[in-house]
């Protein structure tokens, strides 16, 4: 599976994970300046009947400063919601950190450099010593929650940053417009995701993490570029690409969540009002989309045009 897909499908568990495990690699990274403002026009869909009214909003989770997408249709659909539902409500640090070590942490066996196979031990340990970590700092991390660390630590070094995040903004808008914020799924879920993969799919996982890091910067320009041109089927043809290969991860961390939301928001449209909902870009994206599933319930989204 190719990193783009990664993060495109697993936004939310993986900025959760950046949370809870504060690198030190990422703290030491300078800021960068504020770029030119960049006008980005992503894709957002509506569902609405004669008294409920639910926009869907694909992000991504860690963005360059300067780009400017919090307006336009966006933000009147956002205006106009009276709730806003995210894929997670993040818990306190501590709660966070404490779910991740319970899931992501195995304290007996074979480390996590001797379950990998030998042509990727050399890859493995520059990666970890490229965030300024001994390598055997992941040894005791099971292969998914290594992967991820390796897949979101060395993005604050190419400039991006959560906090100019599309979920950090819509929250914090959100609060100062006194309008609830309420997740689709729970931390406990969103590990349990991870954790409940096979050690096959968990291996092959940190395996393709190692031989995409080199293509990072190029990976993640592409995929905000389609994002903010609101391409989704671009996203669409990259995460199809990428996920044929693994079709453990692909039904368990994007098929069966896109048909679980789908559901909520079916259930949600046989109750009045005006809610925005923000996912990863990647679930609305595809044949599996959230969209899709929808279909599949009678339901349609109709693509808001601006």
């Amino acid at each position: 599976m190719k990193l783009f897909s990664k993060i495109a499908s697993f936004r939310s568990a993986l900025s959760a994970l950046a949370m809870a495990f504060a690198l030190p690699a990422c703290a030491q990274v300078a800021p960068k300046p504020v770029q030119t403002a960049n006008d980005a026009d992503p894709a957002l869909w509506v569902v609405k009947d004669k008294d409920t009214t639910i926009y869907l909003f694909g992000t991504i989770h860690v963005l360059k400063p300067g780009m400017t997408w919090f307006d336009e249709a966006v933000k009147t659909a956002f205006d106009r919601s009276q709730q806003v539902v995210l894929e997670l409500v993040m818990p306190d640090p501590a709660k966070m950190q404490s779910l991740v070590m319970a899931t992501g942490v195995s304290k007996d066996g074979p480390t996590l450099t001797e379950q990998l196979p030998a042509d990727k031990r050399a890859a493995y340990a520059k990666a970890v010593t490229d965030l300024g970590l001994p390598a055997n700092a992941f040894d005791r991390f099971k292969p998914w929650l290594a992967a991820t660390n390796l897949s979101i630590a060395p993005l604050s070094k190419l400039g991006y940053d959560a906090a100019n995040g599309p979920e950090q903004v819509i929250t914090a808008a959100a609060k100062a417009a006194g309008k609830p914020v309420t997740g689709l799924e729970t931390a406990e879920q969103q590990l349990g995701y991870f954790g409940g993969l096979s050690q096959t799919a968990q291996m092959q996982f940190l395996g393709s993490t190692i031989d995409e890091l080199p293509k990072l910067e190029t990976t993640m320009a592409t995929m905000v570029d389609e994002w903010a041109k609101g391409d989704p089927e671009a996203l669409a043809r990259e995460m199809n690409d990428s996920l044929k290969d693994s079709p453990e991860v692909a039904k368990v961390l994007l098929v069966d969540r896109n048909a679980r939301w789908a559901e909520w928001v079916a259930n949600r449209m046989k109750s009045p009002g005006t809610v925005f909902v923000a996912v990863g870009a990647g679930h609305l994206a595809g044949a599996d989309s959230v969209q899709a599933q929808l279909a599949k319930l009678g339901v349609k989204a109709e693509r808001v045009k601006y």
